[in-house]
């Protein structure tokens, strides 16, 4: 029987802030410059006998998930929205039940988006080996074979021998140093990947056996699901009575049914940037670099930058990370704690917890340039065929410039084209709308005028994504 890969998206990747924010978490980004970390996990089933996967992501995501699976043409089974985060047990259960609506009871492999994994043909070798203790029963997880004493992982104690794999004796906590040290040294221990493969059906029972309130909640949202273009929408309500706990707490840690597969693929979560240096090329000083940068004298430090000139001198175990509104240096030992500077600018509220400057939509991306008292400047990127909703402003006008392509311009009663180094004007509380007719992305510099700047100053009478 094939496998139903189940790839849950919905996390925010805050420890790889400035690069990760809460609208474009980690999952959403390309960190070598290629494919995503979520294009490259669906990417990496290529090989084995699976369904057309089910994609799990917040609400807010759903647009960045839809466009980056219709680039590598990926054929979902669903893409399901969660209206708030829950963590992943009330998120596996959404995919269990959607998984035998239909009188099917498939295996689930469970896997994050965000993680990375380099030796495929090793991965697919364990994957079998964990399926053929799900159709025994078993609620496998996937242990990763440690190659060092790391104490930013939880750790999974290996029971007796299954065959392929092991029963489960315990699930630890993240350790300190001395009894990573230990577990290493013992062999008796594995990372916790955080990936499973189990049947539907057995998950859902040993859910019910342990938390049934949240295995009720889920039945009920997914009751009340709808589709809304390439979306599964599930209950809010409902779902919104499911606790928040993960998977391992929920049910791995309490069955009776656990067992663990070793994996050595050279795994990582990415959890910090300690990580992704730990992983990435490196020059004989041990720095690695990504974009324009120049060091001297410096040793052990990564260097990344996204839109400028980096310059570094007579600097040793640093992480250095620039952006266009933001820049991180850390102790390279120390990375795990960029959630602390997060948690700080989400309660200050400052939009460099939220967003970057180039801000992605589901008709394409716009950058803040320049902004300033009653003014703001953005470049937009219309895909081709795309169009914004049809709105109003209650405070600002609107100005716009295009640079390259066409846009259709409804304008109030009247809808005309503006071509290359041509210009129109929207004035406050007129119904508007932007449209790319053509096959190339359209550009344009649009300048804001007002009172108030804010994004929420949109009142929207018509859009085919669903936003109304």
């Amino acid at each position: 029987m094939s496998l139903l890969p189940v790839v849950l998206a919905g996390g925010v990747g805050s420890r790889l802030w400035p690069l990760s924010r809460q609208l474009h978490p980690k999952q959403f980004l390309s960190l070598d410059g290629g494919l995503t970390m979520l294009q490259q996990t669906l990417g990496r089933l290529d090989g084995l006998d699976t369904q057309a996967p089910i994609v799990i992501c917040n609400e807010e995501h759903r647009f960045l998930v839809a466009e980056q699976l219709r680039q590598i043409a990926s054929d979902n089974r669903h893409i399901l929205l969660e209206p708030f985060g829950r963590n992943t047990a009330p998120a596996i259960a959404l995919a269990a039940i959607a998984a035998t609506q239909d009188d099917d009871d498939p295996l689930l492999l469970v896997l994050a988006a965000d993680h990375q994994v380099q030796d495929i043909a090793q991965f697919h070798d364990s994957i079998k080996k964990a399926q053929s203790l799900a159709d025994l029963g078993y609620l496998v997880t996937f242990g990763v074979v440690p190659t060092c004493p790391e104490t930013g992982y939880g750790y999974i104690q290996q029971g007796p021998s299954l065959g392929p794999g092991f029963g489960v004796r315990r699930f630890v906590e993240k350790p300190d140093a001395a009894t990573a040290t230990i577990y290493l040294e013992s062999g008796d221990y594995l990372w916790n990947s955080g990936m499973f493969l189990f049947r539907a059906s057995r998950y859902l029972q040993e859910l019910e056996r342990f938390h049934p309130d949240m295995r009720h909640a889920c039945h009920q949202a997914m009751v009340k699901m709808e589709y809304d273009l390439d979306f599964t929408r599930i209950g809010k309500d409902a779902f919104a009575q499911c606790e928040d706990i993960s998977v391992d707490y929920a049910v791995m840690e309490k069955t009776q049914h656990a067992a663990v597969v070793p994996l050595s693929a050279r795994w990582s979560d990415l959890g910090a940037w300690s990580s992704i240096w730990e992983l990435s090329d490196k020059c004989e000083a041990g720095n690695s670099y990504h974009g324009d940068v120049i060091q001297t004298d410096t040793r052990n430090t990564m260097l990344r930058s996204e839109s400028r000139l980096v310059a570094a001198i007579g600097l040793e175990d640093l992480v250095i990370i620039e952006t266009k509104d933001a820049v991180l240096v850390a102790d390279r030992h120390k990375t795990q704690d960029v959630k602390k500077i997060v948690e700080r600018l989400k309660a200050e509220g400052r939009d460099e917890f939220n967003n970057h400057r180039v801000v992605y939509r589901p008709w394409g991306r716009y950058e803040s340039v320049d902004r300033g008292q009653r003014y703001q400047v953005k470049r937009i990127t219309v895909n081709p065929g795309a169009k914004l909703s049809v709105q109003m402003h209650h405070h600002r006008a609107e100005h716009w410039i295009v640079v390259s392509g066409t846009a259709e311009v409804t304008n109030g009663e009247a809808t005309y084209l503006v071509c290359e180094n041509e210009s129109t004007y929207i004035p406050i509380g007129r119904i508007h709308a932007l449209k790319n007719p053509g096959t190339l992305p359209l550009e344009l510099i649009e300048v804001q005028s007002g009172s108030y700047l804010g994004e929420d100053d949109i009142v929207r009478f018509e859009d085919q994504y669903g936003r109304v």
